[in-house]
Protein backbone atom coordinates (compact mmCIF):
# COMPACT_ATOMS: atom_id res chain seq x y z
CA UNK A 1 0.00 0.00 0.00
CA UNK A 2 1.10 3.47 -0.93
CA UNK A 3 1.67 6.14 1.33
CA UNK A 4 -0.51 8.37 0.30
CA UNK A 5 -3.34 6.22 -0.55
CA UNK A 6 -6.04 4.13 1.68
CA UNK A 7 -7.59 0.51 1.53
CA UNK A 8 -11.51 0.42 1.84
CA UNK A 9 -13.23 -3.01 2.19
CA UNK A 10 -16.25 -3.06 1.05
CA UNK A 11 -18.67 -5.74 2.65
CA UNK A 12 -22.34 -7.29 1.66
CA UNK A 13 -23.96 -10.38 3.20
CA UNK A 14 -23.71 -13.45 0.80
CA UNK A 15 -27.47 -13.32 -0.07
CA UNK A 16 -28.23 -9.65 -0.18
CA UNK A 17 -29.01 -9.91 -3.11
CA UNK A 18 -27.80 -13.61 -4.07
CA UNK A 19 -26.56 -12.41 -7.15
CA UNK A 20 -23.25 -11.13 -8.31
CA UNK A 21 -22.34 -7.77 -7.42
CA UNK A 22 -19.63 -5.21 -8.05
CA UNK A 23 -19.21 -1.91 -6.48
CA UNK A 24 -19.24 1.18 -9.23
CA UNK A 25 -18.02 4.35 -8.23
CA UNK A 26 -15.91 7.06 -9.63
CA UNK A 27 -13.07 5.29 -8.78
CA UNK A 28 -13.21 2.92 -11.38
CA UNK A 29 -14.94 5.03 -13.99
CA UNK A 30 -18.33 3.42 -12.74
CA UNK A 31 -16.99 0.02 -14.83
CA UNK A 32 -19.26 -3.02 -13.42
CA UNK A 33 -16.77 -5.68 -12.86
CA UNK A 34 -13.96 -4.26 -11.83
CA UNK A 35 -14.29 -4.59 -7.84
CA UNK A 36 -16.79 -7.80 -8.08
CA UNK A 37 -17.46 -8.85 -4.41
CA UNK A 38 -16.01 -12.43 -3.46
CA UNK A 39 -17.07 -14.65 -0.37
CA UNK A 40 -15.48 -14.83 2.59
CA UNK A 41 -14.86 -17.28 5.28
CA UNK A 42 -17.22 -15.68 7.50
CA UNK A 43 -20.37 -15.61 5.02
CA UNK A 44 -20.64 -12.12 3.57
CA UNK A 45 -19.19 -11.24 0.08
CA UNK A 46 -16.11 -8.36 -0.36
CA UNK A 47 -13.55 -6.41 -1.94
CA UNK A 48 -10.42 -4.06 -1.13
CA UNK A 49 -9.76 -0.88 -2.98
CA UNK A 50 -7.03 1.07 -2.62
CA UNK A 51 -7.95 5.08 -2.77
CA UNK A 52 -5.99 8.21 -2.78
CA UNK A 53 -5.89 9.20 0.92
CA UNK A 54 -8.31 12.48 2.12
CA UNK A 55 -10.64 12.22 -1.03
CA UNK A 56 -14.23 11.63 -1.10
CA UNK A 57 -15.35 9.14 -3.37
CA UNK A 58 -19.04 8.34 -4.90
CA UNK A 59 -19.93 5.04 -5.66
CA UNK A 60 -23.10 2.24 -5.53
CA UNK A 61 -23.51 -1.21 -6.23
CA UNK A 62 -24.44 -3.09 -9.04
CA UNK A 63 -25.90 -6.68 -8.80
CA UNK A 64 -27.06 -8.87 -11.83
CA UNK A 65 -29.90 -7.79 -14.15
CA UNK A 66 -28.80 -4.06 -13.73
CA UNK A 67 -30.14 -3.92 -9.90
CA UNK A 68 -28.34 -0.53 -8.43
CA UNK A 69 -28.63 -0.16 -4.83
CA UNK A 70 -26.88 2.33 -2.01
CA UNK A 71 -24.89 1.42 0.95
CA UNK A 72 -26.47 1.87 3.93
CA UNK A 73 -23.54 2.29 6.09
CA UNK A 74 -21.49 4.92 3.77
CA UNK A 75 -20.51 7.79 5.13
CA UNK A 76 -22.95 10.03 3.13
CA UNK A 77 -24.90 10.28 0.10
CA UNK A 78 -24.15 12.11 -3.31
CA UNK A 79 -27.59 12.22 -4.86
CA UNK A 80 -28.34 9.25 -6.06
CA UNK A 81 -24.99 7.84 -4.70
CA UNK A 82 -23.11 6.73 -1.59
CA UNK A 83 -20.11 8.71 -0.55
CA UNK A 84 -16.94 7.73 1.17
CA UNK A 85 -14.21 9.85 2.82
CA UNK A 86 -10.76 8.37 3.03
Amino acid sequence: MRKNSAKVTFVLPADTPAAEVSVVGDFNDWRPGVHALTPRKDGNRAVTVELPKDSTHSFRYLAAGGHWFNDDTADDQDGPNSRIHT
